[in-house]
């Protein structure tokens, strides 16, 4: 759903449902330039439960053991990323592989997408890129317990801030029995069975005050460790609180401080308290490792306040509908990542889209590499520069930047004096003739993880022929649907060709 502007209000009584609200900018960006309608505000978020608001409980308080030389254990009952309101039985969040697709996660009614689409998109980087297997659609039990395991783990290593660890855990207490628990606020007793990863637990009856008293933290120095760990509590994964388990152990190994420093905000939650939305700092935290509420490419000055963006190509890409919509614009770290896959948000949800072919992440073409560095020195995406910052582009571009050569250029570029460098002009000066890199035909897979959503109601990858033009052609346009335009912010003139009878949903 869309994003509340941070700098909006509502009166007391007024209550605007989710799918009405106005995108807008955030108060930070809205300061940077008052007269224009658009300046990059953070792409809504994509995080939802339907059937209850969850979402960690701020950034801030409580404290964080220090990790010894093995494996350690806390209580997580009093961390400080407890939620606040507890998930409803009917709104599980597990990861369940579906029953159609052997390496497809299901996403249930309202599941979380914000954790479930990036964890399908680095397992998918797994399956396609680092294995050998020649029937990636063919996978049995024994292979997606290794798949969803390593991407988990990597996902973890992503987020660490040191080589060394400490990697955390969020897991059962062991040998926690019923008994010991019955007396906790909300904790019926139940028949003496062993609380840990190994048994039935009675997940699915559990709610969140009694989940919080039941789970812990545990530390691990080495990935080798943290591997085993995920492993051995693979059944965890695909319980009820699988997917908050798994999420609580990413911040933990992250550290909180180290999101504080690096979201915009930290006052507002990672999950929103209202309609249970991920923000984009939740999206890139997964995506990237880095907790940043931006998506553009570095950092940014803004009103004297530093903005953190993406700082290196990220493994898994993110395209979203809100740049077609004009309302940002994804950098390219994030457009053109190392592997043809991408996380795909519209405005109420997230989606994969990937291929096979690894020319479409072709190193960057110098062009490429100009216009990301033209558009660092305009942040406001007007698509020119003041001409006093040509001599600063030049040079991040390596090209010749004497005083008497800038000048000339000043003159060549602006012939009317106007004061600006267009990037159009400034680009055919210096890279003449060099389109983007990449086939022009390919084969293209779309994932959308709720079962109501895709073709026949069974969740399974949508196959496509994708072509990209070198110009519009109106005599090729296939149709005008979401994921096109959304795609299009990539590959400007792309066509689409699905082997089914309609388009896959972004929704």
């Amino acid at each position: 759903m869309c994003q509340r502007p941070r700098d909006a209000t509502l009166l007391p009584t007024q209550k605007t449902p989710p799918h009405h609200r106005p995108l807008g900018l955030s108060s930070e960006t809205a300061r940077c330039s008052p007269s224009r309608p658009r300046i990059f505000p953070t792409p809504p978020p994509h995080f939802r439960f339907r059937g209850g608001a969850a979402w960690p409980s701020g950034l801030g308080g409580g404290s964080e053991r220090e990790a010894g030389s093995g494996p350690s254990t806390s209580g997580a009952g009093n961390s400080s990323l407890r939620l606040r309101a507890g998930l409803t039985g009917s709104v599980p969040a597990r990861f369940v592989f579906s029953e159609s697709e052997g390496s497809a996660l299901e996403q249930f009614e309202g599941g979380p997408c914000a954790v479930i689409a990036p964890v399908q998109a680095f397992l998918l980087k797994k399956l396609l890129f680092s294995s050998e297997k020649s029937s990636w659609r063919d996978c049995q039990e024994g292979e997606r317990k290794e798949l969803l395991c390593h991407t988990l783990c990597a996902i973890l290593e992503s987020a660490c801030c040191s080589d060394s660890g400490p990697y955390c855990l969020a897991s059962w207490l062991r040998g926690k029995t019923a008994e010991e628990t019955a007396g906790l606020p909300g904790s019926p007793a139940q028949s003496s069975c062993q609380v840990d990863h190994s048994s039935a637990l009675a997940v699915e009856e559990l709610g969140f005050e009694r989940f919080h008293a039941l789970i812990q933290k545990r530390s691990f120095r080495s990935l080798s460790e943290l591997k085993d760990a995920v492993l051995d509590q693979y059944s965890v994964w695909g319980n009820k609180f699988g997917v908050l388990l798994f999420l609580y152990s990413v911040l933990l190994t992250k550290g909180i401080e180290n999101i504080k420093n690096e979201i915009e905000d930290s006052s507002e939650p990672l999950i929103d308290p209202v309609y249970g939305h991920g923000s984009q700092s939740l999206i890139n935290l997964l995506l990237t490792g880095h907790a940043v509420s931006n998506v553009w490419d570095g950092d940014r000055e803004c009103s004297g306040m530093k903005l953190l963006g993406i700082h290196e190509q990220a493994a898994v890409g993110f395209l979203t509908l809100m740049e077609a919509l004009r309302y940002c614009k994804v950098g390219s770290y994030l457009k053109s990542p190392k592997f043809p896959i991408w996380i795909v948000g519209s405005e109420t949800h997230l989606t994969v889209f990937f291929a096979k072919d690894m020319a479409l992440v072709a190193p960057e073409a110098p062009s490429e590499q100009a216009r990301r560095v033209f558009q660092t020195y305009d942040p406001e995406d007007n698509g020119f520069i003041p001409d006093s910052l040509l001599e600063d582009v030049m040079k991040a571009l390596d090209l010749v930047s004497d005083p008497e050569y800038i000048n000339l250029m000043k003159n060549k570029l602006d012939p009317e004096g106007l004061g600006i460098i267009l990037l159009g002009p400034f680009l055919q000066e210096f890279f003449p003739d060099q389109g983007s890199s990449g086939p022009e035909s390919f084969t293209v897979y779309h994932y959308n993880g709720l079962k109501q959503s895709n073709y026949n109601e069974k969740v399974m990858y949508v196959e496509g022929t994708a072509v990209v033009m070198g110009f519009e052609d109106p005599m090729l346009q296939t149709d005008d649907t979401p994921i096109k335009r959304c795609l299009q912010t990539k590959w400007p003139y792309i066509e689409l060709l699905w082997t089914t009878d309609r388009s896959p949903s972004l929704n």
